[in-house]
């Protein structure tokens, strides 16, 4: 892995919150900094990880400008993706999962599409899987709804005012990616996308979906 020269203006922000998820790390980080495009900044939000979470991203920090962690007492993913938001610089805002990882071209994919369409505000979709996820349905309480047909919110990627009109994220334990999708779409232009497929989903075993799914099984 080279350095990448650090730009006080990234063309993206890359918001990855993680919670002792430290096995999970290094395919996450490298599969970012494997991107064709390399206009990002990378903002690691450690939400009170015990492990060893900092000696993994810490390696990360030493070796390149455009990737920071910040790290606070465990608030919840809502609070971190907030955080991220916040003390971001880029002009376009987008996640990645500790537990997922992106094919060499997603952020080249992403951009490309919003420049074709610059009336499209916020983006969602366009990944993968290797298993068939079903999940609690946010917006029919008991039912259950296919990943496919889901709004994940890793794969978000809009423009820096969308994240800052809707004041981020809504605190709460479960369905936050689906609330906001629904509030943007109030506020402002949105798509579903399809394809490329290049976001890489993984669900690890102490994934809030899972465990929330679980719970009303």
């Amino acid at each position: 892995m080279s350095p990448i020269k650090f730009d006080i203006n990234p063309e993206i922000s890359v918001i990855l919150c993680t919670y002792n998820r430290a096995n999970y790390l290094n395919r996450c980080i490298d599969s970012l900094v494997n991107q064709t495009c390399t206009n990002w900044e990378l903002l690691v939000i450690d939400d009170g990880s015990d492990d060893h979470t900092f000696t993994v991203v810490n390696a990360y920090v030493d070796n390149f400008a455009n990737i920071r962690y910040l790290r606070h007492k465990n608030k919840k993913q809502c609070y971190a993706k907030n955080v991220g938001i916040q003390a971001s610089f880029g002009k376009y805002i987008t996640f990645l999962d500790s537990d997922d990882a992106y094919k060499p071209n997603h952020l080249q994919s992403r951009i490309e599409y919003m420049q074709a369409n610059p009336e499209i505000d916020l983006i969602e979709g366009g990944f993968c899987s290797e298993e068939e996820i079903w999940l609690a349905d946010f917006f029919q309480p008991g039912k259950f709804i296919n990943l496919k047909d889901c709004v994940l919110g890793p794969t978000f990627f809009g423009k820096r005012s969308v994240f800052f009109q809707l004041q981020g994220f809504n605190h709460m334990n479960y369905g936050e990616d689906a609330d906001f999708w629904k509030r943007a779409e109030q506020v402002c232009k949105t798509q579903k996308i399809k394809a490329p497929e290049t976001y890489i989903y993984t669900r690890a075993e102490t994934s809030i979906t899972k465990t929330f799914t679980e719970k009303i099984s």
